[in-house]
């Protein structure tokens, strides 16, 4: 289990590089392009296709971090509402849930990804495979898949309300601090 633990650890620090740096290349493709059309009348060529890439890194490979850390986007209403038996029923079958269905769209992603790749396409300005673009797809489908189920896991395992696997459930937080 420990080896696991390592390479828990080493996977978020890889994603929280791969995140900072795709927001940062995000950034500097939006604004460089920006000033450089102000200054010389014309756009970037490349901007474009660099920046969407960032984004399908930033958004795809994201999907494993938030659910790690809980910090998905949830309507959690009811969720907050509910006594802690319901709410660790709940948060049992929507990570199972989540699981089961980013594997599928893993599964099919990695079908267009082969796809993609026996086109041959290539981008218009840097004229790089484009399948190679559409990569973190599938890989961060995958990725995310791995942490909802570990995050169904936890839940299984232990006697709290885990959000993610290093977050419990707020509610729970604010009342202990109190």
């Amino acid at each position: 289990m420990k080896i696991l633990q390592i390479l828990d650890n080493l996977l978020l620090k890889i994603e929280e590089m791969i995140l900072s740096w795709a927001i940062i290349i995000i950034t500097l493709m939006v604004v460089g392009n920006v000033l450089n059309r102000a200054i010389t009348g014309s756009s970037w060529s490349f901007a474009s296709e660099v920046g969407e890439f960032a984004i399908y890194l930033a958004t795809f490979m994201g999907i494993g971090y938030v659910a790690r850390s809980g910090r998905h986007i949830s309507m959690s209403a009811f969720f907050d509402l509910s006594p802690q038996k319901v709410k660790k029923v709940m948060i049992i079958i929507v990570n199972f849930f989540t699981s089961v269905m980013l594997f599928i769209y893993s599964y099919y992603a990695f079908i267009y990804l082969k796809y993609l790749y026996g086109t041959g396409r290539v981008t218009s300005a840097l004229e790089i495979p484009v399948y190679i673009l559409i990569a973190p797809v599938p890989l961060g489908l995958f990725l995310g898949a791995l942490q909802f189920l570990r995050n169904t896991w936890v839940n299984f395992k232990e006697k709290e309300v885990y959000l993610g696997t290093e977050q419990k459930d707020y509610a729970l937080e604010k009342q202990e601090e109190e």
